[in-house]
């Protein structure tokens, strides 16, 4: 890859059929990550390129060489008050949490006004440009599937400009009618007046976006906010999903449980005696690997408020259950040094 390249899906190759070895390598990678991790940045690569007023960051890509996922990928943007960034267009969905400040989305010329705290979301096949005109600099926590389309040949996107070989094609046709019915009359921004705080299974939650909101536009991820009690923690989870976690507020710890296979008349898993610990701050990007048991737990003093993605993909392919397993009360004291020694850190 030259310079200025980007890395949009890595390959995988073995020269055996078991591939442990490679997951062994993934799952020593470091799982917590702050604003000194930049995988990826303003280079000139179509819309990552900055403009003198927005700038572009990426905190897990494909390209990274601390290799830890393709199913998502987070970035930030920012945006100075009364500027915007490139217009561009791409195949794939991408979710922008609005962090601070307020501004509005132009997408397929039409407009959509967000604010802080809520999640807006870039449509399939959409052009799209995003605008600032207030005083307060805008910060948005970006969280899509990219590679998912890019598995799946769906590789249209660019700048804009006029179609090369135009005198081999007929007129223009509506894209849109091969998208799924209906879909242009679900939302394209989620805000918190559209949503509601639930106790579940997983503790005190509000979903933002999963296959139950069948009024939102979006298909490829999920995404929900936990709230934390000071000194309290979630239950201890199971699921096959990875997923991506962001300190919203707060401090906190995240223990996590390998899950070996046993691959016998048919599969049976055993977790982990010990856990690994990944400390963590506000403002940081915390990285569950796949089919792994995880608790988080906020530190004493400080409410955590985290958000919770994961690429929906996994449920369609037969992973949609998340079992809740009982508390271990000795992994509360994991020795964080120790454990972090283990994971490879």
């Amino acid at each position: 890859m030259g310079e200025d390249g980007r890395v949009f899906v890595r390959g995988l190759e073995s020269d055996k059929y078991e591939l442990e070895a490679f997951r062994q390598r993934q799952l020593g990678r470091r799982r917590v990550r702050d604003e000194t991790v930049v995988v990826d940045s303003d280079k000139g690569v179509a819309h990552s390129s900055g403009t003198k007023h927005a700038r572009t960051h990426w905190r897990i890509g494909p390209g990274d060489e601390e290799f830890l996922t393709q199913t998502l990928q987070v970035h930030f943007v920012e945006i100075d008050g009364h500027g915007s960034n490139k217009g561009h267009g791409h195949q794939n969905e991408a979710a922008f949490y609005i962090l601070e400040g307020a501004g509005y989305e132009i997408h397929d010329d039409q407009r959509y006004d967000w604010k802080k705290d809520d999640l807006v979301f870039v449509h399939t096949d959409s052009v799209h440009r995003h605008f600032n005109p207030y005083d307060e600099k805008a910060v948005a926590l970006v969280v899509k599937a990219k590679c998912t389309w890019m598995f799946m040949g769906l590789l249209q996107q660019g700048s804009g400009g006029p179609i090369e070989r135009e005198a081999q094609f007929g007129p223009r046709e509506d894209w849109s009618a091969i998208w799924t019915p209906g879909v242009l009359d679900r939302q394209k921004v989620i805000g918190v007046e559209d949503t509601v705080w639930e106790d579940t299974e997983l503790g005190r939650v509000r979903i933002l976006t999963s296959p139950r909101t069948d009024h939102a536009r979006l298909f490829s991820v999920d995404a929900f906010e936990w709230a934390v009690d000071a000194g309290g923690r979630t239950p201890r989870y199971w699921k096959m999903a990875d997923e991506v976690l962001y300190a919203l507020d707060g401090d906190g710890y995240s223990l996590h449980w390998e899950v070996q296979a046993e691959i016998a008349e048919k599969y049976y898993a055993h977790i982990a005696l010990e856990p690994t610990r990944h400390d963590f701050r506000k403002g940081d990007v915390i990285y569950v690997p796949q089919n792994t048991v995880a608790q988080h737990f906020a530190a004493d003093g400080t409410p955590l408020r985290m958000l919770s993605f994961q690429n929906r993909l996994l449920k369609l392919l037969g992973y949609d259950a998340v079992k809740i397993l009982p508390d271990v009360p000795a992994a509360t004291s994991v020795d964080a040094s120790a454990a972090l020694a283990s994971a490879g850190d």
